[in-house]
């Protein structure tokens, strides 16, 4: 058997940087058998769009499909955090992500042309024309941020599995108490703040690059809401999983780092959010980490 995989059969290991001498088993045992916090984020989070479905004026039948769905999930989540082994929790969150950012789509009713307006105000005010700013940037660049851009959602799983083989599964909660929170918190807004994004409302941007961006461009069409989340759900998350792996693992927390600075650059230049999206996105996510590790997790 791996040696991963006897560290999950023996129990997370708690690492000589995680463990406190006065509460170590303690620590285990809740790890082991409580609610953790990032099982509490996620069934509040479901909670939350349960409730605020009531609030905007959507269909009958959406309002009780966005209702059934989200406490269904909820439910999950609780069984889950009651009943599962240790492994089957620490990758459940996948689950919990994906399920918020589609579910959150469904409390779009129509968008606020006064905001969108101010959005692609200031990004003209920075760049100009946005469509053109980046024509002469050179195609391997351009292509590098698409497909990061493209690829954002593996970070979440490599972030973690990265964890996991080096030794440090202890740190699953809090790791997903950053990823969870930086991510359902990027989703949270698009109940009050709804935009299409900028891609919808501008034309195609001239770029130096074609079949990568033809990609990326097809991917965000036909596998995401197609709407706008402010802030940018992408510069939180990516942020918050390099938060949360340099404390353990520099080096790759460094490289996580610079992804997601690649992604926070892609966005703009893709035209897939606006600046404040990425300005906003990538302060919630410092905010957040920041949190957790001063709270801790």
């Amino acid at each position: 058997m791996p040696s991963w995989m006897r560290r999950y059969a023996d129990g997370p290991r708690v690492t000589r940087r995680a463990r406190q001498p006065h509460d170590g088993l303690s620590r285990n045992l809740r790890y082991r058998s409580s609610v953790r916090s990032s099982e509490w984020i996620a069934f509040l989070y479901f909670a939350y769009l349960a409730g605020v479905c009531w609030l905007r004026p959507l269909s009958s039948s959406r309002r009780r499909l966005v209702t059934s769905v989200s406490l269904a999930l909820a439910a999950a989540i609780y069984t889950v955090a009651m009943t599962a082994p240790p492994i089957v929790r620490d990758w459940t969150p996948l689950v919990y992500v994906g399920a918020g950012y589609y579910a959150t789509g469904w409390l779009f009713v129509a968008p606020s042309e006064t905001l969108e307006a101010w959005l692609l105000a200031w990004d003209r005010k920075w760049l100009g024309d946005p469509t053109t700013r980046f024509a002469t940037w050179p195609v391997w660049v351009v292509a590098y941020l698409d497909l990061a851009y493209t690829l954002c959602f593996l970070l979440l799983p490599g972030g973690f599995a990265a964890l996991v083989l080096s030794g440090h599964s202890m740190l699953a909660n809090r790791y997903w108490t950053m990823v969870l929170a930086a991510d359902l918190g990027a989703f949270a807004p698009l109940s009050v703040f709804q935009t299409r994004p900028p891609w919808m409302l501008e034309k195609t941007p001239a770029l130096a690059d074609k079949s990568v961006h033809r990609l990326a461009s097809f991917m965000v069409q036909h596998a995401t809401i197609r709407v706008n989340t402010f802030p940018s759900g992408h510069v939180a998350v990516s942020l918050a999983v390099a938060l949360a792996v340099i404390g353990s693992m520099p080096l790759v927390g460094v490289a996580l780092l610079s992804l997601a600075v690649s992604i926070s650059i892609a966005c703009v230049v893709g035209r897939y959010h606006y600046i404040a999206d990425v300005v906003t996105g990538a302060l919630l996510g410092v905010v957040v980490c920041g949190v957790v590790l001063i709270c801790g997790a």
